[in-house]
Parts: C-alpha cells; structure tokens; sequence
C-alpha cells in the first residue's frame, strides 16, 4: 500500500508540508509507504481547455511534468492534498494541478474508489480555511475519493478538519503570530488523527 501527499504550496518544505508530514507519519509507524510531492518543483502547465479529453482519457499537453504526478497518483491507494490558503481558496499551483486532472475524470473516474483526505493552512485565525477545505474535499469526492475527515469518532469534536493557522493572539492592534504550525496543537492533533484514521480506512478495504 502506499499513501501520496501533494503539497500546493509555493513555499517548499513550509507549514503546509509540515502538516502532510504529520499526517502521513502515522502511516510509516504501521509500514505504509509514503511520499510527500512539492508541486512547486514541477512543471505543470496551465489547461489548454482543449477539450480532448472529452472524448478520451488522454490529456493533449505531453510536455510537462503532470503525467509524471498523475502516475502517482495511479498507483497509490491513498492521496492527501494539502495547500496554504491564498484569498480563500487553493494555491494557483493546487489549481492548475487540479485544473490538470480533468482527463482522469471527464470519460472515467480513474480515481474512483481511491482513499482521500486534505488539509489546509493559513495566516490568519479564519482566514479561509473551511472555504479552501471544502474545495479541496469536493474535488476529490468528484473524482470518486472515499473522503476520510480528521474526526475521532470516540473523541470530542473540536473543528472541521486539519486546519492551521500562524495567528497566536492579540496585543492590542498587534498581531502576535505562532512561530511555526508545530505551535499550533489542535492542528497536529487532527493531523495525526486524520493519518490515523487513513489507516483504518486502508485496513477496511483491504478486509
């Protein structure tokens, strides 16, 4: 079994990788293989809206590298996306990934049936979060991911999702910010609970 992690962000190695890392660290305890994808290392052209795929599960831009991370993505049996909120919603890097995979699903769901789950990042306290989660979650329930949430089942509820954010507190007019999303424990909680419960989910199927 293996477990991709795709990181949206422009800032290689930041918080939000942080975050996938702490999801899929659970998983490498129980001998699940992971990898973690930077798609700011690479090229992945904008959608041409050409339209081919329309009629074929074939994408018509060939030289770039989205056959590469849609490989990937084929052959693993779970995939987290995560990225950094930019005015509420996705990175432009996360969209024109997302924007990329419109072959694997207009003539056939390839992904179908393929374990899912996303994460989010952001400066401020609500600074998008939920909207950027709902994004990403409805991208991949469209693409036939069995979505996994963050939630506990035999614990308290405490948010919708791994949601970090870098605000700390407020002193006065200024803001005082976290020194990194490891500061941030209700986000590594759900992290290490939403790898937790991914791992259930692989053993399930495999049942």
């Amino acid at each position: 079994m293996k477990v991709l992690a795709i990181n949206g962000s422009h800032r290689k190695g930041r918080n939000t990788a942080t975050m996938l890392r702490l999801v899929l660290k659970p998983l490498e305890e129980n001998g699940i293989k992971t990898e973690l994808l930077e798609l700011v290392d690479f090229n992945i052209k904008h959608c041409k809206a050409c339209n081919k795929c329309l009629r074929r599960t074939e994408c018509s831009i060939k030289d770039d590298d989205m056959a590469f991370v849609a490989d990937k993505m084929l052959n693993s049996d779970a995939i987290v996306l995560g990225s950094p909120v930019y005015f509420t919603n996705v990175t432009s890097l996360m969209k024109v990934f997302m924007d990329r995979t419109r072959w694997m699903h207009m003539c056939k769901n390839l992904l179908e049936g393929k374990i899912g789950a996303a994460l989010t990042h952001a400066g401020l306290r609500n600074g998008g979060q939920e909207l950027t989660q709902m994004i990403l979650e409805s991208f991949l329930l469209h693409h036939g991911f069995q979505v996994v949430s963050a939630r506990d089942p035999e614990s308290k509820i405490y948010n919708l999702g791994p949601m970090g954010t870098m605000f700390d507190a407020l002193d006065g007019e200024q803001i005082i910010w976290k020194q990194g999303v490891l500061k941030d424990t209700l986000a590594v909680k759900m992290c290490y609970t939403l790898g937790h419960n991914i791992l259930r989910k692989l053993k399930e199927n495999i049942n």
